[in-house]
């Protein structure tokens, strides 16, 4: 299913005319079910052609639910790494039981030689989820990336304005905007069912700090490019010396690569809360310093009167599984985060509404309470999914801006229409990084 050359005709379109112009003239075949998309095959008209970019860890999660679709066609991997690529070659070829999964060392090749890919699965370290969105979006894939999607404001704006330009299919990984749970929460807030929603809180790790380290490691002998290219591996990054512990996933907590405990879990529940304040189009317009290592309690306020406040909540009192959400209104509560088998709520008779809620929603919608599916659909149907670029953006701004905030140590007011910070220059130099050569927009 990958796009079409003619941008007025999408390539099921085509497909669909080309078979009825040639079905008048052909003799009677016999078809077979494979091809005809019986017996639980699905045609390859209808199928995603998929491609992967770093799939680690939880890279190899999200291509397992991939693979589950049965119109997903898993055919390439890229990875800087060669062990890496070599692991995802063969769960993908025990998959289909050939050994048909093609492999790259290097992106950009990758993603110009391979026009037959529709979507690219994107799962790298933090540092390259959004130019690697963008290289693959201007090379005509559609794009479901890994959180947090952007290191900066300008990465994030970046992406948004990629995929508006090219007509692409984007979602971020913030899957619990998909996950019944936290929408029942999310929709008992944004309807009213709670009342006037005053304040929303969002989970932050409750490891780390804000503040990252500004060294490196010390240098190791670089291994051979083939086994592995210590360049690509940094991408846009500053060039530092070649240290394993990086590549088995120690560069969190260093601001050459991460995003800090805020953007750790702060990428996926300043989303879910946004969600519920009807304020996925926006950021945060004011942001209160906390005089603590983590963020934990710092006070951030939207335009329409909402606060959001950052709680590493160590003692359980908000909820009790990691990555949640809470929203307190004139009329109750709702708060849901990982594991929980029906939300927390003021009063037991908020769950009668459950079916009817995550029900209307779904009608209101159309998505899938599945994050993958959704994603899939939209690649299908050109819709906007539900972790679309403006909602990436718009939540990891607020992410960005709170870890701006902690690093120079006090309040701030931002700008979402200029996404500047008013009268603070020092703060506004944070809002984009410079990105090495050639690894750039």
């Amino acid at each position: 299913m990958h796009a079409s050359p003619l941008p007025s005709l999408s390539r099921r379109q085509f497909l669909k005319t080309t078979a009825a112009a040639l079905g008048a003239a052909a003799a009677p075949n016999v078809i077979p079910a494979k091809a005809r998309g019986k017996d639980g095959w699905v045609a390859p008209s209808e199928r995603i052609v998929m491609g992967g970019i770093g799939l680690r860890g939880r890279g190899v999660h999200d291509l397992n639910w991939a693979l589950r679709e049965t119109d997903v066609q898993f055919v390439a991997i890229c990875d800087a790494n060669r062990a890496a690529r070599e692991r995802v070659k063969t769960l993908v070829d025990a998959k289909y039981g050939n050994t048909d999964c093609k492999m790259y060392p290097e992106m950009r090749e990758y993603l110009a030689s391979r026009p037959d890919i529709d979507a690219m699965l994107i799962a790298t370290g933090d540092r390259w989820h959004a130019l690697a969105a963008t290289w693959a979006m201007r090379a005509g894939k559609d794009v479901y990336s890994e959180k947090p999607s952007s290191m900066t404001v300008a990465e994030g704006r970046m992406v948004v304005e990629t995929a508006k330009r090219y007509n692409r299919v984007y979602q971020t990984g913030t899957q619990r905007l998909s996950e019944p749970n936290h929408v029942f929460c999310i929709e008992m807030a944004r309807t009213g069912r709670l009342g006037k929603i005053h304040t929303a809180y969002a989970h932050i790790a409750p490891w780390d700090a804000a503040a990252m380290r500004t060294d490196w490691l010390p240098a190791e002998p670089e291994p051979p490019k083939e086994e592995m290219d210590w360049d690509a591996w940094l991408g846009p990054c500053p060039w530092r010396p070649y240290n394993s512990a990086y590549v088995k996933g120690g560069w969190r907590g260093h601001y050459d690569y991460h995003t800090s405990c805020i953007g750790e879990w702060g990428a996926h529940t300043f989303a879910q809360a946004q969600a519920g304040i009807d304020a996925l189009d926006t950021t945060a317009v004011a942001y209160e310093y906390v005089n603590n290592e983590s963020g934990d309690g710092m006070v951030t306020h939207f335009a329409n009167g909402t606060k959001m406040i950052l709680a590493r909540d160590l003692n359980k009192r908000l909820w009790h599984g990691s990555c949640g959400e809470r929203f307190d209104g004139t009329e109750g509560w709702a708060a849901a985060a990982d594991g929980y088998s029906r939300p927390d709520v003021s009063s037991p008779a908020l769950l009668s509404h459950t079916k009817r809620v995550i029900g209307e929603y779904v009608a209101r919608t159309g998505r899938s309470l599945d994050h993958m599916r959704n994603f899939l659909d939209c690649v299908k149907s050109r819709d906007l999914t539900v972790a679309n670029p403006v909602v990436m953006h718009r939540s990891m701004t607020t992410v960005h801006c709170a870890n701006i905030c902690m690093w120079l140590k006090r309040n701030m007011k931002f700008d979402p229409v200029k996404e500047k910070f008013i009268g603070d220059e020092e703060a506004n130099r944070l809002l984009s990084r410079a990105m090495r050569e050639p690894y750039h927009a």
